[in-house]
């Protein structure tokens, strides 16, 4: 590099210096009716005297700060020009180990800028050009870049080899970092997740992160991995993200540092739970027939190439970009040992992920209390009930499935019952359609398990009282989703909008089966039960006579409901020609 002579370089180092001091040390001082006063005055010591001596770099770092200086002052427009003039003054050095870690910084702070305007094409075009200047840097020299601060400083004051290759690491791992979130704005989300966990990886190697923004960045990002079904690297994000946020350590005097590490750990856990409920979900999908029962056929078929996938998995883990130093490694392999990332194939597998999942569910619940977070803590609730519902799949005896299920009910109904209509409406229809779905799956399951005792002829009371009711509550909760569709003069809306449709449309098809399921020796109930089902099936019907294009979102039901259109008439005749007879 080169040095200007003897004192005049002294000058130009120490109004450098001042100038550094000034906007990273005595700025935070500055007044609040005047922010930027220690900014301001760096400014002008910068604007100093470039003389002659000075190579085109270094007028481009003394253009890079009086841009970084106007970005902060939140004038961009002017932080901009400096940045480009930093390009310009650049465009007249070839990269080396001199420039190279300013070509990356000026890019890295216009992308920035042109990010924040929401100019995502041109922020791309500048953070992917100090991607391959690094790249293509490493590969020709490799060598520790020296530092834009050592343009301005005297021989003694130079950085060691190893702090260089540290920042000049650090500023491409920001280069990585906005790509991120450049491809996540451009909808390219595999693109985005693989720069995060780049980003996250090369944070942890360089010791440079906030463990609770680190963890809760890579906690997000094996939501990514979870919808895509890959588990492996879901599993070890969240393991990383739980170890890392212990490493912030309680703060016992900063009681809104405390609040803050609470409510971030108890979004992780929220993030564990998804990873649960999904990895039962879709072992399920795997796992059930055409008509949502365990296949035991396709069960043994996936246990037998069992063997395989765990050797898979072994493979996955050896070439997967695992997170951790050496001091945090251990910590996180042995939290992903603590559940599976392979489908769960029979009920003690699912059991195990159910029961990861609960106890994250009462952690998640500890900070996500109903006084203060409603929302979320019903969303957690659901997720729990959701749970219940996936774990029930596996188990083979249909009186305990049912009682999971009474669980589901137990959980919900209460909040359902005492939530305010007027402010949470959304929830609650959710609330409604879950429990009314439920009670459906009861009725189903006591079916099921009264046909394989008896015929139905010879049912008892506290058979039949116990499947009415069941019945009638199913019915209720669906009933109770299409009031909350009406106008306040109790008329369902003449177009139903897209998001309401299908729930609305099933709603009244099930309204329609209960109906005519309910069991009664009066024939006047039984004749008043079959109108009300006709009733039910004939608004499907017609809607979608009316409404062509809702149709396919209703196809099962439709046909069905057609078909019952056309017997329950000849139903009803029979018993009204039975109870003439009879009177």
């Amino acid at each position: 590099m080169l040095r200007a002579g003897g004192e005049e370089w002294g000058i130009i180092c120490d109004k450098f210096a001042n100038a550094q001091n000034l906007t990273d040390v005595e700025s935070k001082n500055d007044p609040d009716n005047d922010p930027f006063r220690s900014k301001y005055k760096a400014r002008e010591l910068d604007h100093g005297d470039s003389r002659d001596g000075l190579r085109a770099a270094k007028l481009g770092v003394v253009e890079y700060y009086l841009g970084i200086n106007h970005v902060e002052t939140e004038e961009l427009s002017a932080g901009q020009e400096h940045l480009m003039n930093c390009i310009k003054q650049l465009e007249k050095c070839r990269v080396s180990s001199e420039n190279v870690s300013l070509f990356i910084h000026v890019r890295n702070q216009l992308g920035i800028i042109w990010a924040g305007r929401d100019e995502t094409d041109t922020a791309q075009g500048f953070l992917e050009t100090a991607e391959s200047i690094y790249q293509r840097y490493m590969k020709e020299d490799g060598s520790p870049p020296t530092d834009m601060t050592e343009y301005f400083t005297t021989e003694e004051k130079l950085l060691t080899h190893q702090e260089r290759t540290k920042r000049f690491e650090l500023a491409y791992t920001h280069t990585m970092y906005y790509l991120a979130q450049v491809y996540q704005n451009l909808g390219e989300t595999e693109r985005a997740a693989t720069y995060c966990h780049s980003t996250l990886q090369r944070q942890l190697q360089l010791n440079q992160f906030n463990p609770i923004e680190w963890a809760l960045n890579a906690a997000t990002l094996s939501q990514y991995y979870i919808t895509k079904g890959r588990y492996l690297e879901g599993r070890h994000c969240l393991a990383a993200a739980t170890v890392i946020s212990g490493l912030a350590g309680e703060v016992p005097s900063e009681s809104d540092h405390r609040e803050q590490l609470r409510q971030k750990r108890a979004e992780i856990a929220r993030c564990w739970i998804k990873y649960c409920l999904n990895l039962l979900q879709d072992a399920k999908k795997l796992l059930e027939d055409t008509i949502g029962e365990l296949d035991t056929d396709c069960q043994e078929e996936l246990k037998r190439a069992r063997r395989h996938e765990e050797e898979e998995e072994e493979k996955g883990r050896k070439i997967a970009l695992l997170f951790g130093s050496e001091d945090t490694f251990d910590s996180i392999a042995s939290l992903e040992e603590k559940v599976q990332c392979l489908f769960p194939l029979d009920f003690t597998e699912a059991r195990a992920v159910f029961l990861v999942g609960q106890n994250y569910v009462a952690q998640a619940k500890e900070y996500f209390q109903m006084d203060g977070y409603v929302t979320d803590h019903i969303e957690i609730l659901q997720d729990h009930s959701s749970l219940f519902r996936a774990l029930a799949f596996f188990e083979e005896d249909l009186e305990r499935r049912c009682k999971m299920h009474k669980r589901r009910v137990d959980m919900l109904e209460p909040i359902c019952n005492d939530l305010n209509s007027q402010y949470y409406l959304l929830i609650r229809r959710q609330l409604m359609f879950e429990l009314a779905e439920t009670y459906n799956e009861m009725l189903d399951l006591k079916l099921t398990l009264v046909n394989r005792q008896a015929d139905t002829q010879s049912l008892d009371n506290h058979t039949i009282k116990k499947f009415n009711h069941l019945c009638s509550a199913s019915a209720k909760y669906f009933q109770m989703f299409l009031d909350s569709l009406c106008s306040p003069e109790g008329k369902l809306p003449e177009h139903l909008e897209e998001e309401v449709l299908r729930p609305a449309l099933v709603a009244r098809f099930r309204v329609a089966r209960l109906q005519s399921r309910l069991i009664s020796s009066i024939p006047p109930v039984q004749l008043d039960n079959l109108n009300k089902s006709l009733e039910n099936y004939k608004y499907v019907v017609q809607y979608c006579e009316a409404h062509p294009e809702a149709a396919p979102a209703v196809e099962t039901e439709l046909e069905l409901s057609k078909e019952m259109v056309g017997l329950l008439p000849l139903k009803i005749e029979r018993l009204k020609a039975r109870m003439a007879v009879n009177n």
